[in-house]
């Protein structure tokens, strides 16, 4: 490979660590050329991009972007490497844990999530499991919404039962429930105290003789 070659090379990695706040880096020196055919068609498919590429020039790359800010990543940059990049962060994590299919290739080097660093091939099962921007999202909007489902059963539960309450006197007070539940702190139920046993009064003495 030409120095004209290689430097072309580091621009397409600077461009692809600049796109993506997500990539992998694994190791795929023990897969055949078919396998790693395999793997590529299986990242094309889930929508991140697969790139093989010499360790020296991914380090050239990610230290022209930034050396510190990478600098936990250079110790991954051994034998055969192909870089995964997603905008979703555990996709590249799900695609290697269906690829492997028992076995234990490609192994995770390394993960770049987010400015976090994950290293060694035990922080896979971990990755998978990282939840997506979306998915926290629909968790915030259910947060959001069981005030106002508790407002429509209110209202429905005033048609049918023809409370003397108006509408929007049904609704302020079911608002007020749920923010006092939501606000309402978590209290210990006290430990239960056995009733003390009622006193005796001693026996009065008998009068001498």
């Amino acid at each position: 490979m030409t120095k004209d070659q290689k430097n072309e090379v580091i621009e397409v990695l600077k461009q692809k660590f600049t796109q993506y706040n997500n990539f992998y880096i694994t190791d795929t020196e023990s897969l055949s050329v078919a396998q790693v055919s395999a793997l590529r068609r299986t990242c094309f498919d889930k929508q991140v991009e697969m790139k093989v590429a010499k360790n020296t020039l991914i380090r050239k790359a990610l230290e022209a972007i930034d050396a510190e800010k990478y600098a936990a990543i250079y110790p991954a940059l051994n034998n055969v490497t192909a870089l995964m990049f997603s905008e979703n962060p555990k996709e590249p994590a799900v695609i290697i844990s269906a690829f492997r299919k028992g076995g234990d290739k490609p192994q995770l080097k390394a993960a770049f999530i987010n400015g976090d660093v994950y290293s060694g091939d035990n922080t896979l099962k971990a990755l998978t499991q990282i939840k997506t921007k979306n998915e926290l999202v629909g968790e915030v909007l259910g947060l959001l919404q069981s005030p106002a489902k508790r407002v429509i059963a209110a209202l429905l539960n005033h048609a049918e039962n023809g409370s003397s309450k108006t509408e929007a006197e049904v609704v302020v007070a079911s608002v007020e429930v749920a923010v006092e539940e939501a606000a309402a702190p978590v209290v210990e139920a006290a430990p239960e105290v056995a009733p003390e046993a009622p006193a005796t009064e001693a026996p009065a003495a008998e009068p001498e003789a």
